[in-house]
């Protein structure tokens, strides 16, 4: 590990405050090209980092989150970010008062792009099949499309996750993806 990093961190983690530090660990976006940009942790905080479900090893973030290193502030805010629906960490995070960028910095780090996702949670793709998962009415036309209507080679609508196209009588029609099934 960088020794000015080390240095600051007196070689301790600077989130749990309990473990020796063995990872210089770069905040995303940012580059890894200053230890500003870094946090000090130990291989235990890695792994939880890495795991599901570890929302009681976080409870250490209480202390860390006062940390006077804003890379420390970003990585322990989007840490508790993921678990705010915990009482704990919604109460630290409405108690903290960081500055603006840093909160930015943290939640830059949260963002994924949206994909168009059927009524079960599988991605769709352009010229993907699928299914009618119920009746629909085709407004503008005269006719519905039952239940179990197969759709051949869809488009995504791309401004718009929850809309896709597809041919139905030879109709382009636009159709909510909670209507469908990805077909396999």
């Amino acid at each position: 590990m960088v020794s000015k990093l080390q240095e600051r961190s007196g070689g301790l983690c600077e989130l749990c405050s309990k473990n020796e530090a063995t990872i210089a660990y770069t905040i995303s976006p940012k580059k890894d090209d200053s230890i500003d940009n870094q946090v000090a942790i130990c291989n235990e905080c890695m792994a939880n980092m890495e795991g599901n479900d570890k929302g009681y090893y976080w409870r250490c973030l209480e202390g860390s989150i006062w940390s006077p290193e804003p890379s420390v502030q970003a990585l322990s805010y989007r840490l508790l970010h993921t678990y705010k629906s915990e009482d704990w960490a919604e109460n630290v995070l409405s108690m903290v008062d960081l500055d603006e960028d840093t909160v930015q910095w943290a939640l830059n780090g949260l963002e994924t792009a949206e994909v168009h996702k059927d009524a079960f949670g599988n991605v769709l793709e352009s010229g993907d099949t699928v299914v009618l998962t119920q009746a629909l009415d085709v407004k503008g036309t005269n006719f519905s499309a039952p239940k179990g209507t197969v759709v051949k080679r869809i488009r995504l609508v791309q401004d718009n996750i929850e809309q896709i196209e597809g041919k139905i009588n030879d109709q382009m029609i636009v159709i909510l993806t909670k209507y469908v099934k990805k077909n396999n």
